[in-house]
């Protein structure tokens, strides 16, 4: 019988009848159940992530861009959403091959990923598309972003001597998290307002 604050002896809860090997039996089949959700924890993280860029695809950056509307509901603050569009980018697949187009895609995506906060959540939503959510933030000055942007990416393309220089379009819209709002619901919005492909923005 357990009593409230008696330590539990190592075996204490086994059923005698069970044999010798129970416990063993038992610790092999938690070994297995753990292995198991390890694998299935990898293969929602790998279907929630764009291979190339290694940022979240348009699936997980749904999911986390809603935690983050959820977070600005419950503080009371505002967020944008920013949406970036790769300028020429079908020309530099063409004239150079689809490895330097992989190239410049992942170059963006690292600059992304330095330029905005940990709190934001950035992501790839298909093709030269991307997106970031800034929680807690409105009145962005986008110019100011663009400015710090082109400005690393000079740094880039200096370093590497590419023979085309990568620049991007963006727009933003900027929104008030409500209980009935999501973040699916946010990008079909968008996707209405500029009238274009869902993720087309320039």
């Amino acid at each position: 019988m357990l009593v409230p604050g008696k330590p539990v002896k190592p075996g204490a809860c086994a059923d005698p009848l069970r044999g010798p090997d129970a416990s063993l039996q038992e610790r092999e089949l938690l070994r297995e159940l753990a292995r198991q959700a390890e694998q299935e924890l990898t293969a929602v993280q790998v279907a929630s992530m764009d291979e190339l860029t290694l940022l979240p695809n348009r699936h997980g950056f749904e999911a986390l861009a809603q935690r983050g509307l959820d977070a600005c509901l419950r503080l009371g603050k505002p967020a944008t959403l920013l949406f970036f569009d790769l300028d020429n980018f079908k020309h530099i697949n063409e004239l150079y091959g689809r490895a330097e187009g992989d190239d410049a895609l992942k170059t963006f995506a690292d600059v992304l990923r330095i330029a905005f906060r940990e709190s934001d959540v950035i992501g790839r939503m298909g093709s030269d598309e991307f997106a970031a959510l800034l929680t807690g933030a409105n009145g962005v000055e986008v110019e100011a972003i663009r400015a710090r942007l082109e400005e690393m990416l000079d740094e880039r393309n200096a370093t590497v001597h590419r023979g085309y220089a990568i620049r991007f379009s963006v727009v933003q819209i900027e929104c008030h998290p409500s209980p009935h709002q999501t973040a699916e619901g946010l990008l079909a919005a968008f996707s209405a307002q500029v009238g274009r492909h869902p993720f087309r923005c320039s």
